[in-house]
């Protein structure tokens, strides 16, 4: 009944905040209007500047925002108790991380829909977008390699969500030709295609595909390369034919698999195997685990705050947006969602974990099963644990209600994968928009051809994925680093709402500054214990790749210091760009 008590009250609260709060920022705060021109109307392409409706962007925008950042984290968080956790995941999405989202989309929206990096030249100044572009690049270089290997990694562990993923791919692109080239109705055409989705979930548990090594690449390593290949394919498409299409049968998705996880914890709760929490509430020092203070913020950042969204919300959703109007639904919505799918899946690896755990063999329940999953930080290391961890809790969770086990294992394995593979091409693209406004400051014009600049985006992450061998696991090098710089974005974003709201005068800017002194403080603690660690086990790549990180923020945060406090009262408003 605690797992029932703990959905219920954080759905209702989300609810409620969205409604109050959320509205209240939008109108009061940044003071939306329907009127207001939008860059999806006024650079319409066809490619990439496309004016949608709000429930498709709100797709789009969801799904690349989550992958499986929600996952990963609460379920490496949870080792310090489930309380901490959702703690964090309630207050800091509704209070920092929405914030966050929504503001970066609309000031985007607001400067020609250009990516944060940018506008950040006009906000503070044109060296701190050269600092800001050098974080952004890192983010990504790091999300496009690793994110291959998630789904690599999804693949080897569940070959029967193979079939399935590649086959959305056609799916959705039939799916985009009806809608926008033959003027279908959305909602009944996406659920069919929904629906045939399904139907190949089905057929996946009779056809698991397990990739060969293939000329001495190893599975993980050949499923990379095609991943990365897709990313090029898909990123340099237009949003039309496979990003939104994709994206919306993706949002469809999730809310089957939220539904299922919900119908599970009403059944579980009033049945005889009761979800009860198997996690401690508060677990201080978790055996070799660092300090709960400040990693739980940098741990946990899908799903609370992440500096990642402000990278979707200004590279592919300010281009999309019809209406400021929807910009509401679309930023500061997406990330309460995302805060209902955290919540799940620390009831996932608290609770439904409990109902069942194979290890060596044996098949463990109750606190026992989550002791052998979370017996020590090194117990749950790797991503594929972590993954595992939600797959299996969820699995148990959804099979109460009378979904066979392998079936449900599978559903949750082609959701991890699907919204995976959104992240890895909307960073793709994403990084494309960052080449292109880079070199076009330097003057150097080939990359305004978006296949140069992709080719770029996709080979430099391949050259991370493949620099420790061929098994594609290179950007791991660099993995103990994303978690600071991830925050390190998100907390750079924030200073850049706040001075944007600076100069709307009044104490406006509180609602991000309040946000921004945390997430700065934090950041900068965990990274600062991190480059002591990385210092005493001498690993000169973290410590000299971590150094630049530091300085970079620290420049950041005092320019941006600088800039907020130099504006006057009768500052209305900072020059235009060019």
């Amino acid at each position: 009944m605690e797992a029932l008590l703990i959905m219920i009250v954080t759905f209702v609260g989300y609810l409620v905040m969205y409604n109050l709060y959320g509205k209240f920022i939008g109108k009061k705060i940044f003071k939306i209007a329907t009127e207001n021109e939008v860059p999806a109307h006024k650079y319409e392409d066809g490619i990439d500047y496309v004016p949608t409706k709000k429930e498709i962007i709100f797709g789009h925008h969801y799904t690349s925002i989550a992958g499986t950042g929600p996952i990963v984290g609460p379920a490496i968080a949870i080792i310090w108790g489930w309380l901490p956790a959702m703690i964090w995941i309630f207050l800091g999405s509704i209070l920092m991380g929405a914030v966050h989202d929504f503001g970066s989309l609309i000031i985007s929206i607001r400067n020609q829909g250009k990516s944060i990096s940018e506008y950040t030249s006009r906000y503070i100044n044109s060296r701190t977008r050269f600092f800001f572009f050098a974080i952004v690049f890192l983010e990504l270089w790091i999300v496009i390699a690793i994110f291959g290997l998630v789904i690599a990694i999804v693949f080897d562990m569940f070959p029967q969500s193979v079939f399935p993923v590649w086959l959305e791919i056609p799916i959705a692109i039939l799916l985009g030709y009806l809608i926008y080239k033959k003027g279908k109705n959305l909602t009944l055409w996406s659920i069919i295609a929904l629906v045939f989705m399904y139907i190949t979930v089905v057929i996946g548990i009779f056809l698991p595909i397990k990739m060969p090594e293939i000329a001495g690449i190893p599975a993980t390593g050949v499923w990379t390369i095609l991943l990365l290949i897709y990313a090029f394919i898909a990123s340099t498409l237009p949003v039309t034919t496979l990003l939104q299409p994709r994206d919306y049968i993706n949002s469809h998705q999730l809310i089957v698999a939220l539904t299922l996880l919900v119908l599970g914890v009403f059944a579980t709760s009033f049945s005889s195997h009761h979800l009860n929490l198997v996690a401690p509430a508060v677990q201080m020092h978790p055996e070799s685990a660092p300090s709960m203070w400040p990693f739980l913020f940098i741990t946990i950042a899908c799903g609370a705050i992440s500096g990642f969204h402000s990278l979707v919300s200004t590279g592919t959703s300010s281009k999309q947006v019809s209406s400021e109007s929807d910009s509401l639904f679309v930023g500061y919505g997406s990330m309460l969602m995302e805060g209902v799918l955290a919540t799940l899946v620390v009831i996932a690896v608290a609770a439904g974990i409990g109902l069942g755990y194979e290890k060596n063999g044996v098949v463990l329940t109750g606190t026992e099963a989550w002791t052998a999953h979370y017996s020590s930080w090194a117990s749950a290391a790797g991503l594929g644990s972590k993954v595992s961890a939600f797959v299996v809790g969820a699995g148990n969770i959804i099979s109460s209600i009378g979904i066979p086990h392998s079936l449900a294992l599978v559903i949750m394995g082609v959701f991890v994968a699907s919204f995976a593979g959104t992240t890895l091409d909307s960073a793709t693209r994403i990084q494309r928009y960052v080449v292109t406004e880079l070199f076009t400051d330097l003057k150097v014009k080939i990359f305004k051809n978006r296949y140069i600049a992709t080719l770029f985006a996709v080979t430099t992450a391949a050259i991370l994925a493949f620099i420790t061998g061929a098994g594609g696991k290179g950007a791991l090098k660099l993995w103990p680093l994303f978690g600071a710089v991830n925050q390190t974005l998100a907390a750079l974003a924030l200073i850049v709402i706040t001075i944007y709201l600076k100069y709307n005068g009044g104490l406006k800017w509180l609602v991000a500054g309040l946000p921004a002194i945390f997430m700065s403080i934090m950041t900068l603690w965990a990274t600062i214990l991190n480059h002591t660690n990385f210092l005493e086990s001498k690993n000169w790549l973290l410590i000299i790749v971590n150094s630049v990180v530091i300085l970079l923020m620290i420049a950041i945060m005092l320019e941006g210091t600088i800039k907020f406090i130099r504006i006057k009262k009768d500052d209305n408003e900072p020059p235009e760009q060019d």
